[in-house]
């Protein structure tokens, strides 16, 4: 499972990357290029701050919890995987919060002071990047495994309470042999002690 982390990891970064370098060689942020009849723009920015350009006086503190985000799932949570799809949720998730934070640190106007890439506009949409889908598809995948299947980066299902696993545990048991288990009163009384 690690090697499909690192796959999708690696994969969206470089896509992440790839994209932003093209948009700002390419696209003029006076002359945006309108798509798919009106439902995509290809609109440049330059993003101080996060999702809706809020925060846009905290750029260090972002890139410093995109650093604390991209090492706590290194050193944590990776080494635990053994479901594909938390090694592809994770992998998204490290590849998104590290292509943003990579243009804090190296874009203008300075170390963790970086402006994001910005350059995907939907109608009545804030502008994002591919980074930004890579985190949004993460965090979408992660609440489906966690909240809709129940399941652990481990692989483990969870979801079960005590009670719910008692009450099914008797259920698979068959009908002669939990009856066989049940002492009958009328039984009890004919026994020698």
């Amino acid at each position: 499972m690690r090697v499909v982390f690192a796959g999708v990891a690696a994969g969206g970064l470089l896509l992440d990357q790839l994209t932003k370098i093209v948009a700002v060689r390419l696209l003029d942020p006076t002359d945006p290029p309108v798509l798919l009849g009106g439902l995509l723009t290809l609109r440049l920015i330059r993003n101080p701050g996060a999702a809706f350009s809020l925060g846009e006086n905290f750029t260090i503190v972002f890139a410093l919890l995109a650093v604390s985000v991209v090492s706590y799932v290194l050193i944590k949570l990776a080494p635990k995987i053994d479901h594909p799809g938390w090694a592809v949720a994770l992998g998204l998730l490290v590849a998104g919060v590290s292509g943003n934070l990579m243009d804090r640190i190296f874009r203008e106007p300075g170390f963790l002071h970086g402006h994001v890439v910005d350059f995907f506009q939907l109608p009545h949409f804030a502008i994002f990047n591919v980074a930004d889908i890579c985190i949004t598809s993460a965090a979408v995948l992660i609440m489906i495994l966690a909240v809709v299947k129940n399941v652990g980066i481990d692989g483990e299902h969870y979801g079960r309470t005590s009670a719910q696993t008692g009450d099914a545990a008797a259920s698979d048991v068959p009908a002669a042999d939990a009856a066989s288990d049940i002492d009958d009163p009328v039984e009890r009384t004919d026994r020698e002690p």
